[in-house]
């Protein structure tokens, strides 16, 4: 392989290997390509093929430097398992013959550091090999041992660079899995480790002093026992604490703070991380003494938590969260609970207060799963001998405890505008279902709303813990759709950057897909769950719901766009929808004519006998209901005469309005629901290509084979509802009310009125007229919704419809072509 190909290959070997973990078919092809290509034996005399392939290796691994190398550590587990049982097993001989020439490899770098010309691409190089090194230490630590001593001396890089860091700390983590498996390391040897770990974490930043600790922890812990060693580290960190606090509490204006900053910070972060991996309570530690070491910790962090510049407060939150990893029981502390309940809930803290808070539970249950599964590994080889699976089901218990002490507050962070924020709270989350520390139902209408994020990769997460749910417990999603989809629109609210606009319900691209159209999705192959869901929905647009219109609005907005598949879906929303109008919208009207003043008669133009029987039966002051009496060839003249009438009528009820317009403001604001209702009819009819007969036709109780049909779905076909926009907008529910807008809101009145009395289509009158009540239902839909024709809102001949079905029985379709 010539060298300029490299990159090619590289790019290749990253996208491929990314499917490790997809579908058995995808991963079983993954598998063996990479068997072949890198852990299929090398013969010893082929050098150039061993450096092609190390080469290879070294940079995929650091193409993934971002992105992490779960797919790494899983290709391998995948190969070494399968060859378990196997007398013959290539896979542990290639990874034996990897890492010995890795190892060879980053001597090479090493030597070759000192040419300046190539010093960056062999640092680069150098990285990459000891992250692989570090990767196959970790499923087989076994591989390393023989390296360990010539792995040591890379822990005294001098560092300048990130390169640099990144090499000592991926040599402390190699450590950390290989020493402990040494039989019989020289003292020396182990002594050099300790001290130079020390000093590591004397001199370096947080990262450092992270892995070197959790280092000197296994090696001490395990192999060692050199307690003094760390008894003393500990003490001089704890010292220089207690002496701070002690000073701040006597004169907490002092600027010794300030000026000590600092050494506060790191004093408070490896105190921490020392609490994390050594119990100073033992009395290989403290000998006698009956002082309560972890209590001393706990209140001297919780005192720092208090202080007022943040990066202390951050400081002393991360060493606490070492510290609980530790000593999980202070998680139950009164001040503890108090601490990270305010910060999760208290919407003007801090964001890295809140991020800290989420990453301290994340780490912890983190470092719990890795207990949990050293101890199955443990109690499988001795299952005999000792219960462990009981000891592991005590800790599971203890992490049940603490999350549900914290759950509440650790979903509520789901609404946050910050995208950080949201993301810890969904892997801590995903980590609770996937211990089972907590029952599933509850988060369900979380997980559904963080299925609406902005961000792919949280949606796709938070879909994925929905398919586990309802894997293991069919029903849960459905019964919680409707809580999911109200709160999927608060927590669009709280990420809505622009309050001054509406919240829609779609995906602002070409897609135009509803928010929630995974949860659909999920819902919609069982009739049954899939007609309660619409139902529930439809259901909000009730005037007795009371749903706030910029809600009724985002449900709108996921109705249009909702993955439909057969005919029967909208043909059922249709129908419901015409159902809500026939009764909201009476209770509307008959709202609306309760509110006016009805002594106002004498001020009006002289109307006809008729219209005054009927002004004193509704006190409105319009004509058109009189219509309902008059016979249809007249009726059908009124309604095409000019908008005089119309005007008058308009001014009829006005002169009717109460002083207070807080009825009129009801009324545009209830009346948004059946506006929408009606605009939803008519974008699905259009959509679908539906024509009236078609759904007057369509009856729920027959047979689900009539309507299984796909949906011939039409293109460019978009949901805008201009009015229920425009008065969101206008912000009119707080706004003054004008002349014009009273005269607009009473039109819209009289719209609705003609609506209504025209809601059922007649029978045609004579062959191919269209009847004045279907001109009447259509010109006010068109009012009523902004001017859209309502011709152009459904098919405009039969063979239109998604089916083509016979013409026969129909009304609207013939009657408008």
């Amino acid at each position: 392989i010539e060298q300029p190909t490299f990159p090619k290959i590289t790019e290749m070997c990253v996208k491929m290997i990314r499917r490790v973990n997809d579908e058995e078919g995808i991963k079983k092809l993954v598998n063996e390509t990479f068997q072949k290509l890198w852990f299929t034996p090398t013969p010893h005399h082929d050098k150039e093929a061993m450096t092609r392939k190390i080469l290879n290796i070294t940079d995929v691994v650091a193409a993934c430097r971002d992105t992490g190398y779960d797919w790494f550590e899983q290709l391998l587990q995948n190969l070494l398992k399968s060859e378990e049982d196997a007398s013959y097993k290539p896979v542990k001989k290639a990874c034996t013959q990897l890492v010995d020439n890795l190892v060879e490899h980053i001597l090479k770098y090493e030597e070759s550091l000192s040419d300046s010309d190539n010093k960056g691409v062999n640092s680069g190089r150098l990285v990459a090999c000891i992250t692989t090194l570090f990767l196959f230490s970790k499923i087989r630590p076994q591989l390393m041992v023989k390296h360990a001593m010539t792995m040591q001396p890379y822990l005294t890089t001098k560092c300048s660079t990130q390169n640099d860091f990144m090499v000592i700390c991926n040599v402390a983590k190699i450590l950390e899995l290989v020493v402990p498996l040494m039989e019989h390391p020289s003292e020396t040897f182990l002594a050099t480790i300790e001290e130079d770990l020390m000093k590591l974490i004397i001199k370096y930043g947080m990262t450092v002093v992270q892995h070197c600790v959790s280092c000197l922890g296994a090696v001490v812990n395990k192999v060692t026992q050199n307690y003094k060693f760390v008894w003393a580290c500990f003490n001089r960190y704890y010292g220089a604490l207690s002496k701070l606090k002690n000073q701040h509490q006597e004169d907490p204006n002092s600027t010794i703070l300030t000026a000590n900053k600092p050494a506060l910070l790191r004093s408070l972060f490896t105190v921490g991380a020392l609490c994390r991996h050594f119990d100073f309570d033992h009395e290989d530690f403290k000998g006698n003494s009956k002082v309560n070491i972890k209590d001393k910790v706990l209140e001297l962090l919780m005192y720092f938590t208090k202080h007022s510049d943040e990066e202390v407060q951050t400081k002393a939150i991360i060493g606490l969260g070492f510290a609980f990893i530790q000593h999980p029981s202070l998680m139950f502390e009164q001040e503890v609970k108090a601490l990270y309940n305010n910060i999760l809930s208290d919407k003007s803290c801090s964001v890295n207060l809140k991020i800290q808070v989420l990453k301290n539970l994340q780490t912890y249950l983190q470092e719990e799963d890795t207990r949990m599964q050293q101890a199955d590994r443990d109690w499988k080889k001795v299952a005999k001998q000792e219960d462990l699976k009981e000891m592991g089901d005590i800790s599971s218990g203890m992490s049940s405890s603490i999350m549900q002490l914290y759950l509440k507050q650790v979903l509520e962070a789901f609404f946050h505008n910050q995208s950080n924020v949201r993301h810890f709270a969904l892997n801590v989350i995903a980590l609770t279902l996937n211990q089972g520390l907590i029952h599933p139902v509850q988060c369900v209408p979380y997980l559904i709303a963080m299925g609406t994020d902005p961000e792919p990769s949280m949606r796709n997460k938070a879909d994925q813990q929905l398919v586990e749910i309802d894997k293991k417990y069919a029903g849960f999603i459905h019964m919680k759709a409707v809580a999911g989809m109200k709160m999927s629109y608060q927590v669009q609210q709280a990420i809505n950057t622009c309050p001054k606009d509406p919240v829609r319900g779609f995906r602002h691209d070409e897609s135009s897909s509803a928010l929630c159209s995974h949860l659909y999705s999920m819902i919609r192959g069982n009739r049954q769950h899939r007609r309660a869901f619409l139902i529930s929905l439809l259901n909000l647009f009730d005037d007795t719901a009371k749903t706030e219109v910029n809600m009724l609005l985002y449900i709108a907005d996921n109705l249009a766009c909702f993955p439909y598949q057969t005919q029967e879906e909208p043909l059922f929303i249709m129908h419901h929808i015409d159902i809500t109008l026939s009764v909201s919208g009476s209770n509307l009207l008959q709202s609306f004519k309760e509110s006016m003043v009805k002594d106002k008669k004498k001020e009006r133009k002289p109307l006809s006998d008729e219209e005054t029987d009927s002004d004193s039966n509704s006190g409105s002051g319009s004509e058109s209901e009189a219509e309902a009496s008059k016979p249809r060839r007249l009726r059908k003249r009124v309604d095409s005469d000019s908008d005089s009438d119309e005007e008058n009528d308009i001014n009829a009820v006005m002169k009717c309005l109460p002083e207070n317009s807080a009825p009129l403001i009801e009324f545009a604001n209830v009346s948004q629901g059946i506006l929408l209702l009606l605009m939803l009819k008519q974008h699905l009819k259009n959509l679908c290509g539906f024509s009236d007969s078609k759904i007057q036709k369509y009856s729920p109780s027959e047979s689900a084979k009539v309507y299984d049909k796909a949906i011939n779905r039409k293109t460019g076909v978009h949901f805008h509802p201009k009015q229920t926009l425009d008065f969101l907008r206008s912000d009119m529910a707080n706004s003054k009310i004008t002349e014009e807008v009273k005269r607009s809101i009473v039109k819209q009145y009289l719209d609705f009125k003609l609506l209504m009395e025209h809601l059922d289509p007649d029978e045609e009158e004579e062959d191919g007229e269209v009847s004045a009540s279907t001109n009447a239902r259509n010109k006010a839909i068109t009012s009523l919704l902004g001017g859209g024709s309502p011709k152009n809102n459904a098919a405009e001949t039969e063979d239109d419809e998604s089916d083509g079905e016979d013409r026969g029985g129909g009304t609207s379709g013939v009657r408008r072509r």
